[in-house]
């Protein structure tokens, strides 16, 4: 590894497994401290046990605004700063528009669209006072494409991710803060094994052959969080393996 992110610190949301884990992986790799966030508290801590010196773990339920507001400060003040945040956590059950019920709804967009929206609320005064940071948010193919194969509450929240990150690209700019998406296709986790057999069918169409794997997305995010990008903000990068082209 090069130490792209050596002496920088980051908060990962949903960071106990999956594609959260992966980026965890990859940023303590990179000279990152990094804050494992999870309302899995006993993964987190399995987590952060595994990076580098000074990471911690950190139980956090997104879907709580209060607790959002917390653990960002928390963060901070171990730290003594927040050069990064992920809102990577995210729920998905399949749901079709006819059988979605209120509580579904409601829980899927809770987690996917407001937590990252308060989560990056309460960083935002900090990066805009220190004049510098990064905010990565996680779209999805479902943004794209309606949520075939995911049902209408997550590509509604999804689809809210990626306008939320063009708004906060546009009004930090000026505070010198980067805010861009990663909208991943079928990735292999453990969130998305299982699902509906239109989700099985879309793995088959894709161009590249074969599953994403969520080391891919985590690379795409150490290059949106690293210096490699300092001249790019309001982007929503597919990670599909051309499964949608724009």
């Amino acid at each position: 590894m090069s130490g792209r992110l050596q002496g920088r610190t980051a908060l990962v949301t949903g960071g106990a497994r999956g594609i959260g884990a992966a980026i965890c992986t990859c940023f303590s790799a990179e000279g990152a401290k990094v804050a494992v966030a999870d309302i899995d508290t006993e993964g987190a801590a399995a987590m952060a046990a595994t990076l580098s010196s000074g990471s911690f773990s950190l139980p956090l339920d997104v879907a709580n605004v209060a607790a959002c507001r917390a653990g960002v400060t928390k963060v901070i003040e171990e730290f003594g700063h927040l050069d990064i945040l992920v809102n990577n956590a995210g729920y998905l059950v399949f749901t079709t528009a006819q059988d979605c019920d209120e509580e579904t709804w409601d829980r899927l967009l809770a987690i996917n669209l407001r937590g990252p929206f308060f989560c990056a609320q309460s960083v935002m005064p900090h990066m805009q006072d220190r004049g510098k940071g990064v905010i990565i948010n996680m779209s999805s193919l479902a943004a794209k494409n309606g949520g075939i194969a995911a049902g209408p509450p997550y590509s509604a929240a999804k689809a809210g991710v990626s306008n939320l990150t063009v708004h906060l690209a546009r009004i930090l700019a000026p505070h010198g803060v980067r805010v861009n998406a990663i909208a991943p296709g079928v990735i292999d986790t453990q969130m998305t094994r299982g699902l509906s057999p239109d989700h099985a069918a879309l793995a088959q169409q894709i161009p590249l052959g074969s599953k994403g794997h969520p080391e891919d997305v985590a690379r795409c995010a150490l290059f949106l969080a690293s210096d490699d990008a300092t001249h790019i903000t309001g982007e929503i990068v597919d990670v599909n393996g051309g499964l949608h082209m724009d």
